[in-house]
């Protein structure tokens, strides 16, 4: 091939998807090849904020007839983005940033990828090689700061090593247990030639994920399942990152084993399945925590025995075996040992306990269980309608429900912030369909939720996207309603508006003796004039009877808009376990035929 440089051309089409694109064995600069090898990945999507040292390979992708690059307000507000379609699609976010301030901007939205194993490819401009060390401007160690909050990270020293490198990052971020890989391109790299040869496959001999479970494992679990008289599955966000629904639905029916889940885990079984007892842990329901320590036989899958789960972790599921099945191994036996652990993907591990199960004919052994465990779910429900808001106000609760029956659950994906109104819409919004509820679980992010339902629209634009937020967590990142304006990716936005940091003045009123310190949140800004100023459609909403009205066309609108829902200022989120107790020691659980017999802080009914 002659060393002339050829022309960088691109062909209108669908991505390519790892194979090679047009442009293979082209002469071309670092920056082209960046986006070059985004395009053979089938990138069609990307987040982002330019700067000095990402000049060029912004310059390049203004080239791409395959890319849309989503200018974001803030780079961390690109990272949440890139993390919402990444937990709406499975596919991984892609962000690109400048060195320097750019790339610490980052660091929040990564950690919040980290902990919840979701796949992104983060891509930093850097200063040039000779000056890295000597405090160059807008110099930062980006791959040490995020050192502990990477899956894996690279800092290309060689324009040679591009193509390989962004492969190998897309191929980790996606495979085994999905996570954020960082990668770091000194801007000297992005100016230096090339040809560019973009591999099949990665080739990373010490990267080797297991994905196939041991049979004979399989075999001593399906042992314990067949002997089980109190089974329960407990799964997490694995179900959902190994696409393994179908198989745990399977199992559950097959051996009508209930459910709970955690946080990350609402959408992996249907919500209205008679199995599903919804989420466990601090503030799951009280008939699910129940069942949780009340089980012979647990079986975790795609789960990490969170603090937020547990509770008391001495008291926890004592009289449980416990069966762990996780594809990342330094989660089995770090919090609680199991009986039979698995490492595996939890898709393929669920498929072959259920064809063990059937080459056993195994049946369930009774339905007393089950019986039980429904005796639970009726006497103590998340809500009763007699707990009414003092006023006449707005309750949380049935707010929530009032949207969970509006909307579709097959056609509309929700979107939470963190606090009050997180832990509400995940105990009264009923999922059907994975990835469907997208929120911070491991890191409990404030500001997520706007730029990640922002993602989340990109990747669906079919879909009503609905962002439930927090006062305190909406004012850290709404700057990204203008990205959602301008590039016309209308959702919605709710803010359950209490005048406080929620959470946080919860547990000052239930712990602290009502010492509010700094939680108190003054009526500023006006956040109806503010959604007008970004150009959206908003109302200021506080009577039930205004919010029964006006939510179907708020909803059903096709611009963008925000709803400012007021609630009191001193709504707790109940049931909750007190931190540090064990799950059966609750904190204000409806419980049925003692409901007219309490007030709590002018409520009727036990809160």
């Amino acid at each position: 091939m002659s060393e002339k440089k050829q022309q960088w051309t691109f062909k209108r089409g669908e991505p390519r998807y790892g194979s090679h694109t047009d442009k293979e064995g082209t002469r071309m600069i670092g920056a082209q090849a960046v986006i070059a090898s985004l395009e053979a990945e089938g990138v069609d999507v990307v987040f982002g904020y330019p700067g000095g040292q990402a000049i060029k390979m912004y310059d390049a992708l203004y080239d791409s007839k395959l890319i849309t690059h989503y200018l974001a307000r803030h780079e961390q507000g690109a990272v949440h983005a890139a993390d919402g379609y990444a937990r709406s699609t499975g596919r991984p976010g892609v962000v690109i940033v400048t060195s320097g301030p750019g790339a610490t901007n980052t660091v929040t939205g990564i950690a919040t990828a980290y902990m919840d194993s979701v796949p992104l490819v983060v891509i930093t401009g850097q200063v040039p090689r000779p000056v890295i060390g000597t405090d160059a401007f807008q110099e930062a160690d980006i791959v040490g700061i995020t050192m502990p909050v990477v899956k894996h990270s690279y800092m290309i020293q060689d324009p040679n090593e591009i193509a390989k490198t962004i492969r190998d990052a897309f191929y980790i971020a996606s495979t085994g247990r999905p996570g954020p890989v960082l990668v770091d391109l000194p801007s000297d790299i992005c100016s230096s030639e090339l040809e560019f040869h973009y591999p099949d496959k990665s080739s990373l001999p010490s990267y080797k994920p297991t994905l196939k479970p041991n049979a004979k494992q399989v075999r001593a679990a399906v042992k314990l399942i067949e002997a089980a008289k109190k089974p329960l599955l407990y799964v997490g966000g694995g179900i959902i990152a190994s696409d393994a629904s179908k198989e745990l639905v399977e199992l559950a029916e097959l051996m009508e084993i209930p459910v709970v889940t955690t946080l990350m885990a609402k959408g992996a079984f249907p919500g209205t399945h008679h199995l599903n007892l919804g989420m466990v842990g601090m503030h799951g329901s009280q008939y699910a925590n129940r069942s949780m320590n009340g089980c012979d036989t647990l079986i975790a899958v795609g789960a990490r025995f969170s603090d937020r789960v547990t509770g008391k972790l001495s008291t926890f599921a004592k009289n449980a075996q416990v069966i762990h099945i996780d594809i990342d191994p330094a989660e089995i036996g770090k919090n609680r040992n199991p009986n039979v652990p698995i490492v595996g993907d939890a898709k393929g591990a669920l498929a072959a306990i259920v064809a063990e199960l059937k080459k056993h004919d195994a049946k369930p052994i009774d339905d007393e269980w089950v019986a039980q465990v429904n005796e639970w779910r009726y006497k103590h429900p998340f809500f009763h309608p007699t707990v009414a808001a003092p006023g006449g106000g707005i309750t949380p609760e049935g707010a929530l429900d009032l949207l969970s029956d509006t909307i579709d659950p097959h056609n509309s994906i929700v979107v939470t912030d963190v606090g009050q109104h997180q832990m509400w819409a995940a105990q009264h919004i009923i999922t059907e369909e994975p990835r469907t509820f997208l929120s911070s679980g491991g890191a409990g992010t404030m500001g997520y939720g706007v730029p990640a339902a922002l993602g989340a629209k990109v990747a669906h634009p079919e879909k009503l996207v609905v962002c439930i937020t927090g006062d305190g967590s909406f004012q850290m990142m709404n700057q990204e309603m203008a990205t959602a304006k301008i590039n016309n990716k209308p959702f919605k936005i709710i803010i359950m508006n209490n005048n406080a940091l929620g959470m946080v003045h919860q547990w000052q009123r239930l712990f602290y003796n009502e010492r509010y310190s700094n939680t108190v949140l003054p009526d500023c800004p006006d956040y109806v004039k503010l959604a007008e100023a970004y150009g959206w459609r908003a109302v200021r909403v506080s009577k039930p009877e205004e919010y029964q009205r006006l939510l179907p066309g708020f909803l059903a609108s096709p611009e963008p808009a925000l709803m400012d829902l007021r609630i009191a200022t001193k709504e707790n989120v109940f049931p909750m376990v007190a931190p540090g107790a064990g799950l059966d020691d609750v904190i204000g659980a409806v419980s049925v035929g003692d409901i007219t017999d309490m007030i709590v802080d002018g409520k009727e009914g036990q809160r």
